[in-house]
């Protein structure tokens, strides 16, 4: 009788002391619950076996889930080197059961799998370890085969704000004492057991399972807002005395300094504008060029980012697409990259404003209401936006063709920053040097926006051809993170000292394929591995990436979380297919020119909201993406498809130290040939044969017509510039 009084007087002072905690929890942290319904899905753990898994921010995690997760009699894996602490050990025991466990403990699995048939729900977290980076950390294989040997319902926990707590490991991060804290409960699943030849390849594919859905828990909630609610947000996270943005000035300004240009070009722009308008952008990588886009988002204007690198019909074209009235620049621009002819050029335009002449604009009315009101109310300011309105106008390279106006929405942005940061774990400490241009989709979203909204700091620089200055100041400004093109990156190498790169991270490669001879130059010269992606700006612009955890040289990587895609078979080529995508970062539509202004939604064969990308990709059984070739980018020689990509890679292969690029001309005989640029004056025929048999290649892709140039036409954003090469080739 006394030990059921005991065991009552116990239990009293639990549910007490648990009802005490959800309480101050609720009062100090305001934690707020989402997605209660996905619990009754998973069965509650009465009908089913659940594993509840969570990513790891803090030491609070385990306490806050045992506080809110609405599941009965939870059983909690505790690290043993946790139960050391005393208080943590002290409310766990009053909170929920536990399992201490070892993972060097070879037994450590089959103690959870037990508990899991007996019918209890178990609570893990598959990182195993507190985040040092406020992104995914390793996640090891052990949960995945746990839920697969058992056939458990997997239900994902997403934790968001408690590594910026006192509680978290983020020693460089900014912290708060109290910051607001989400649990997002997702919706269930399960993880079947894959079909392979060994348990290692099994063990591997169930990892890496395990590893994209917690990659696409990070998505969860997080593109409910616009780009300034976002950098609103930022700033609140992190303290408007961070330091995020530089440029060729050598200025550093702080979230405070880039909200108050944002709100004084947003409203001095209110006066010549109107809410919805497309307004034309026709400046540089500048800090100022910032401002003023997420001052004209700020007030329910559409920056449309024109590239000031192209011919003037290429300009005049991507104006009428989208039906620009208004041109937005700057005098001193226009002046030193001698643009003013181009200008003078263009067609259709009511006004063009200068940037100097804003600044005598701005009256005590503006600067009261500036300093008295919107720079201590900035969420206030925004107009009424949607996250599914146009956020920005981007222009396709023109590469093949007239450009097209690409219309990205908040949500596509800010998914895409989403997407990048779950894969790689840009940090606090990240300093990106980007020399991508702003009006090209990787220079923007990746290059720009993703340090911005993420805490790091980024160097804007306004041309990415000064080969021996961008390493200096890679070196002078101790930048850790680069984005790059294989020319570029090529070109850095060269003129780069070894020493040049020494606090480089990340060196990202994109928007046009890597060489062999690039990547192999970059880790033999500076150590660095080279993370090669892929995307367009129809999306955003990433849907693929190496990461340093998944990594597979001559591929672009593996789809970023949240993106499905379907492959097209195309008549006359054996392996892969066309590639069509869907997901959170895809356009809204295009713009063309001959229908201005009007929106054009993405449909492709796979239908609605969908994208066909038009490149040819294989995707091999690990989820690694290999391009083979453009649609349009296949020659038909005698009947038989020809990759101008394989006839690139042959001469790369041929002549590594050359630059090579492909393009077709009639034949009267096969129909169509490929002709061959190259820098490099001693590649011939008899070479190129040679290396197609080292290769494997079909004679096919041997060209006969060899065109040598002093250097390959190429776009502003870096890549081979094929209009060009087309009409040069037809006149060969």
């Amino acid at each position: 009788m006394d030990m059921m009084n005991t065991c009552f007087v116990k239990t009293m002072i639990h549910a007490v002391l648990r009802v005490l905690l959800r309480v101050l929890a609720r009062l100090l942290f305001r934690v707020r619950v989402q997605g209660r319904g996905e619990v009754l899905a998973a069965g509650n753990g009465q009908r089913s076996r659940l594993l509840v898994i969570a990513n790891h921010e803090s030491f609070l995690d385990g306490i806050l889930l045992g506080l809110f997760l609405p599941v009965e009699k939870p059983v909690f894996i505790v690290h043993a080197e946790y139960v050391k602490r005393p208080l943590l050990r002290f409310i766990l025991n009053v909170l929920a059961d536990y399992l201490v466990i070892d993972p060097s403990n070879p037994m450590a699995m089959k103690h959870i799998i037990r508990l899991l048939e007996s019918g209890r729900p178990v609570v893990i977290f598959p990182e195993g370890r507190i985040t040092l980076t406020g992104a995914l950390m390793k996640v090891y294989e052990g949960p995945a085969f746990v839920a697969a040997k058992t056939g458990a319902t997997l239900l994902p926990v997403r934790l968001d704000g408690l590594s910026h707590s006192y509680f978290s490991k983020m020693a460089h991060w900014p912290r708060k004492l109290f910051p607001r804290i989400t649990l997002t409960i997702l919706p269930p699943t399960t993880l079947p057991m894959p079909d392979a030849s060994n348990a290692k390849t099994r063990h591997y594919r169930l990892g890496e399972a395990l590893h994209r859905l917690m990659q696409e828990m990070a998505l969860a909630g997080s593109t409910q807002c616009t780009l300034y609610g976002a950098l609103s947000d930022a700033i609140r996270l992190h303290g408007r005395r961070r330091r995020v943005v530089e440029d060729i000035r050598q200025v550093e300004y702080t979230y405070h300094d880039l909200l108050k240009m944002s709100l004084t070009f947003g409203r001095l722009a209110e006066r010549f504008t109107e809410p919805g308008e497309k307004v034309g952008l026709f400046l540089p990588n500048m800090a100022s060029t910032l401002g003023l886009l997420l001052g004209l988002s700020a007030l329910g204007r559409v920056p449309a980012m024109l590239n000031h690198t192209a011919g003037v019909n290429g300009i005049q074209v991507a104006c009428n697409a989208a039906s620009i009235r208004t041109l937005m620049t700057s005098r001193a621009f226009v002046e030193q990259a001698k643009l003013a002819d181009k200008l003078a050029a263009l067609q259709g335009l009511e006004r063009i404003v200068y940037l100097e002449d804003l600044c005598g604009k701005m009256t005590f009315r503006d600067k009261l209401w500036l300093m008295g009101w919107a720079l201590w109310f900035p969420r206030q300011v925004e107009a009424d936006a949607s996250p599914e309105d146009a956020a920005v106008v981007l222009f396709t390279s023109g590469s093949e063709g007239k450009p097209k106006g690409v219309v990205l929405s908040h949500r596509a942005i800010l998914a895409n920053v989403v997407q990048f940061r779950a894969a790689i774990g840009f940090t606090h400490d990240d300093r990106v040097l980007n020399v991508l241009p702003i009006f090209h989709s990787f220079g923007l979203t990746t290059g720009t926006l993703l340090p911005l909204l993420t805490g790091a700091s980024v160097f804007l620089y306004p041309s990415p051809l000064h080969y021996r200055v961008i390493p200096e100041l890679a070196y002078d400004r101790a930048c850790t993170v680069l984005l790059g093109t294989n020319t570029f990156l090529g070109n850095y190498a060269r003129f780069a000292h070894p020493y040049d790169f020494y606090r480089f991270r990340f060196v990202i490669s994109g928007a046009e394929k890597l060489s062999a001879a690039v990547r192999e130059q970059w880790f033999e010269k500076f150590g660095i591995r080279i993370l090669e992606g892929y995307g367009t700006t129809e999306t955003a612009p990433v849907i693929t990436v190496n990461t340093p955890m998944a990594y597979r040289s001559g591929t672009v990587g593996q789809f970023l979380p949240g993106i499905e895609y379907r492959l097209q078979s195309v008549p006359g080529i054996e392996h892969g297919g066309v590639l069509h995508v869907h997901g959170p970062n895809v356009m809204s539509g295009y713009l063309q020119a001959d229908n201005p202004g009007v929106l054009h939604t993405p449909v492709s064969s796979e239908g609605a909201d969908w994208h066909d990308t038009g490149d040819i990709v294989e995707v091999d059984s690990d989820g690694f993406v290999h391009i083979v070739g453009r649609v349009k980018r296949f020659a038909k020689v005698a009947g038989e498809m020809v990759s101008l990509e394989a006839v690139e890679k042959l001469a790369q292969t041929a002549s590594p130290d050359g630059f090579h690029a492909a393009s077709i001309q009639p034949d009267p005989g096969k129909g169509e040939a490929p002709v061959l640029f190259t820098t490099d004056e001693h590649l011939n025929r008899a070479i190129l044969q040679k290396a197609a048999q080292q290769l494997g290649i079909s004679e096919l892709s041997v060209p006969k017509k060899i065109v040598r140039v002093d250097e390959l036409p190429l776009l502003g954003t870096g890549k081979t510039d094929y209009v060009t090469l087309q009409r040069m080739a037809e006149e060969a």
